[in-house]
């Protein structure tokens, strides 16, 4: 790394060549810092997860690494050795500034010995981004290892008033700062939609909803199923996409489908979508629907008001602090009946309404806006 007046920031936590919302935006967020004149060095995974712990079918990305950026994989996320020698080479680098993501109590072995060894210089500070302090599929000792994580870093960034109020709950009293998810702006722009349906070979002149990330219990695709074998669903000519991996059991989606007599109108698209189909995708639909039982934030919010793009989501944690019910989307209750009507609603009014307020509304979730946030809580550390 080359020596600069510059002031340091490195992140610690997924990023190029993993793939997925935390890879993305740390990718993106280091590049705003470089943007506003820091260093930036990110430090991701030599090993991420085990194979056999993760869900999918791959880790990595299959995109080009993104420019301007210097990624350093060196991080084992098993390998308690590997902890103390990250620990030590970021101690001895000096960064003014660790910015680290904290999503799974997993990664809080790891991440809490080697922050802890790096602030042995005393300059280094260190911000957590936490996007889930509280995990959405809760394990024995989850508590106990966020403890530890806790303990070595000096502020709390949240993306969600849920969040906010998770840190609460777990007695976390470190400087603290609310700052919304920012849009993700590196996947270009809107196509005609026609055309999006075409090249994904959708066939449907009618609404098209789309479901898009990967799939678990919790973010409620069963809700959605059912709700579109709701009769008055069923009169409006209507179509699901259900675009990303699924992270459990296909089959008993498939069977729920067939079931129901909704083969013709779910049509699912089981991969991880690459950065070039993701416009497709979100420029086909007419409303991107988000059925979780519960819920932080999520990066797909932001993702479709990057597209203009209005929401049906559940009143589920952070879902419903970016959607303006009645606005720029509609919010219902976590029930297959409240799915439909919302559903039903929303095709029986005029869509143009929906899309004005989206697009006023995503001004403020800018990259630069989440920058001064960090750097503002970093000048209270």
């Amino acid at each position: 790394m080359m020596k600069s007046d510059k002031p340091l920031v490195v992140f610690l936590g997924p990023a190029y060549p993993y793939r997925g919302g935390i890879a993305s935006f740390s990718n993106r967020l280091a590049q705003e810092f470089n943007n506003q004149d820091w260093q930036s060095l990110v430090y991701t995974f030599s090993l991420q997860y085990p194979d056999f712990l993760f869900p999918g079918k791959t880790q990595f990305s299959t995109e080009e690494q993104p420019s301007n950026l210097e990624i350093k994989r060196a991080v084992n996320s098993i390998n308690p050795f590997n902890w103390i020698a990250v620990g030590n080479e970021l101690n001895k680098l000096a960064p003014d500034l660790i910015v680290v993501r904290y999503w799974l109590p997993f990664m809080a072995p790891a991440f809490g010995t080697i922050l802890r060894l790096a602030k042995r210089n005393r300059k280094t500070k260190v911000i957590c981004i936490a996007d889930n302090i509280i995990p959405h599929e809760k394990r024995f000792g989850d508590t106990l290892l966020t403890s530890y994580f806790k303990g070595s870093v000096d502020g709390f960034i949240a993306m969600s008033e849920q969040v906010m109020t998770d840190f609460n709950t777990l007695n976390i009293n470190h400087p603290k700062a609310l700052l919304p998810h920012p849009l993700f702006d590196h996947f270009g722009e809107k196509v005609d939609q026609q055309l999006a349906r075409t090249k994904l070979t959708i066939s449907h002149e009618g609404g098209l909803l789309l479901f898009f990330g990967f799939i678990r219990h919790y973010k409620g695709l069963d809700l959605l199923i059912q709700a579109m074998s709701d009769e008055r669903v069923k009169k409006l000519n209507l179509k699901l996409v259900v675009a990303g991996e699924f992270y459990e059991d296909e089959e008993k989606y498939r069977a729920l489908v067939n079931t129901l007599g909704l083969k013709e109108q779910v049509l699912f698209f089981n991969e991880f979508i690459p950065d070039d189909q993701v416009p497709l995708f979100m420029s086909a639909a007419d409303v991107l629907i988000q059925p979780y039982r519960h819920a932080t934030q999520s990066g797909v919010t932001p993702l479709a008001m990057h597209f203009d793009l209005p929401m049906i989501v559940t009143d589920a944690g952070g879902l419903k602090e970016i959607v303006i019910d009645k606005e720029s989307g509609l919010v219902v209750e976590k029930t297959s009946e409240s799915i439909a009507t919302g559903i039903v609603t929303f095709f029986t009014q005029e869509k143009e309404h929906f899309v004005k307020v989206v697009k006023e509304q995503k001004i403020k979730y800018s990259w630069l806006n989440m920058y001064q946030g960090i750097t503002e809580l970093l000048s209270k550390l």
